[in-house]
């Protein structure tokens, strides 16, 4: 929250958090934002259309440092879009009710950004939760987020940025919004740096959008992510996509990324689906047993 002597001045930050029938974590997700060390922020609570009596009734008590927002339902993406539109500051945070931050997120994001202004967004290291522990350690490289979302949603970015690419796809209501946005995002030139700490605590739960549904459409999802950004997907632009970001660390060895290319070219789509839906078990997997290694 901006401090009493800023109130009456434009925040320099926003952080949104969309909400959706859920608010058992929500005043966690809050706290964290009002304990941040960087004081110039406010918080922005948008309300896409709930309809669960105790959720409306725990939207009545938020305090008086939260803009609530209320729309009817548009789905993740159109809540963010909402947002990220009230927004005053110049630097937007998406945040899930369910999710929270360190209170150093803020000021460790602006400050990378300050000292590297050539880069666009900043995001942090993952800590797991709920369902899964652990921390991922995120690297940004354009050619693998082609192939697989390893960008987390949580990115601290300029509003104006967000506004140059047009925001979150709002028919992405099955998930993935966040990957298809980054995607553009770099698509436009604009890249990620990481903060290389896990400051960002995300909510793991079998029940969750990503475990319970995504992860069943996501093959089916990057298909459209593709027939979306032909251009990005051609042979020629991959290759080159691969020599610029091919020396940048990465999640997998970056040459393989093109074998999942020909099988998606030239498979069926059926057999090239069961096949993608294997490589994602393996990602989980890998993943899984990284965030369970002690940090070093």
């Amino acid at each position: 929250m901006t401090d009493a002597k800023n109130r009456f001045q434009t925040p320099k930050v926003s952080v949104v958090v969309p909400c959706y029938n859920a608010h058992a974590f929500l005043g966690r997700a809050l706290d964290s934002v009002r304990a941040q060390t960087f004081r110039d922020f406010e918080i922005i609570v948008v309300n896409d259309g709930s309809t669960h009596p105790d959720t409306l009734a725990y939207l009545q008590t938020l305090g008086d440092d939260v803009r609530l927002v209320c729309q009817e339902n548009l789905g993740l993406p159109g809540a963010r879009n909402t947002g990220f539109r009230e927004a005053l500051g110049e630097f937007v945070l998406p945040l899930d009710c369910d999710d929270w931050i360190e209170p150093t997120f803020l000021a460790k994001a602006i400050a990378l950004l300050e000292a590297d202004p050539d880069q666009t967004y900043a995001f942090a290291h993952i800590a797991l939760e709920g369902n899964e522990a652990g921390v991922l350690k995120k690297t940004y490289n354009f050619f693998e987020q082609l192939f697989l979302n390893h960008v987390p949603y949580c990115i601290f970015i300029r509003k104006q940025i967000w506004q140059q690419v047009g925001g979150y796809d709002e028919s992405m209501t099955r998930g993935c919004e966040d990957w298809e946005f980054n995607l553009r995002l770099g698509i436009s030139g604009f890249y990620g740096l990481a903060v290389p700490e896990p400051l960002f605590h995300y909510h793991v739960s079998t029940t969750g959008m990503l475990q319970s549904l995504t992860s069943n459409l996501y093959a089916e999802i990057w298909s459209g992510i593709q027939e979306k950004h032909k251009d990005s997907y051609s042979l020629g632009s991959l290759i080159r996509a691969w020599v610029k970001w091919r020396r940048i660390p990465s999640n997998r060895f970056l040459p393989l990324y093109f074998i999942y290319f020909l099988a998606y070219s030239t498979l069926p789509r059926s057999i090239f689906m069961a096949l993608y839906r294997r490589l994602l078990s393996f990602s989980r997997a890998a993943r899984i047993r990284a965030a369970a290694k002690p940090n070093g």
